[in-house]
């Protein structure tokens, strides 16, 4: 398995991908459960660049020429310029009265989203994934990472404490209580 940064012809494999890990959020954003539309929106997004699904601000896993994972990561310091495309787009297409709060500030890169194919979940590529941006941001480039992990989910959680992510606060987004979890250089 390889990890690399993405390139914009890797962008109708990464919106499908990502869009796992965000459904439920994407379809708060539209204002209904549509599969088919949820997709559009992110494959709109994943192929443009400057806002936070951008394939610019994406690493996919890549195994035999197959893109198997993806995730998306920022620095929260742009969080209101990369998402202002977005909430535009959903105000005009979806949810004009669409209100999203801030899940990420100065400070931190932000894990967004972290995608797995269906099938090779289950395979550690997650973890793989996650251990790479440890290594890059996190070891190589002395940043700071965070994430935001649903309390309703805690297979997940376990694993980002096992990897080193403490918990350092409470946010809500899109009325879903979350946990923020960070890892920092030592």
């Amino acid at each position: 398995m390889n990890i690399r940064k993405a390139n914009i012809s890797d962008s109708k494999y990464i919106a499908p991908i990502l869009l796992l890990a965000m459904e439920d959020i994407i379809y708060k954003y539209m204002g209904k459960k549509d599969h088919d539309s949820a997709l559009e929106l992110v494959s709109y997004f994943t192929a443009r660049e400057g806002n936070q699904y951008s394939y610019e601000n994406c690493f996919v896993a890549e195994s035999e020429n197959e893109i198997i994972g993806a995730v998306s990561v920022y620095n929260g310091a742009d969080l209101r310029e990369l998402r202002a495309s977005i909430i535009d787009y959903v105000h005009l297409n979806f949810n004009p009265d669409f209100y999203l709060e801030e899940e990420t500030q100065a400070g931190e890169y932000y894990i967004d989203s972290v995608g797995i194919n269906p099938k090779y979940q289950g395979k550690g590529i997650g973890s793989k994934i996650l251990q790479f941006l440890i290594d890059q941001y996190v070891h190589k480039n002395k940043q700071t990472l965070g994430l935001l992990v649903d309390e309703d989910n805690p297979l997940a959680k376990s694993l980002y404490l096992k990897l080193g992510f403490k918990v350092v606060g409470k946010k809500t987004l899109v009325g879903k209580k979350l946990d923020h979890l960070q890892i920092s250089p030592n």
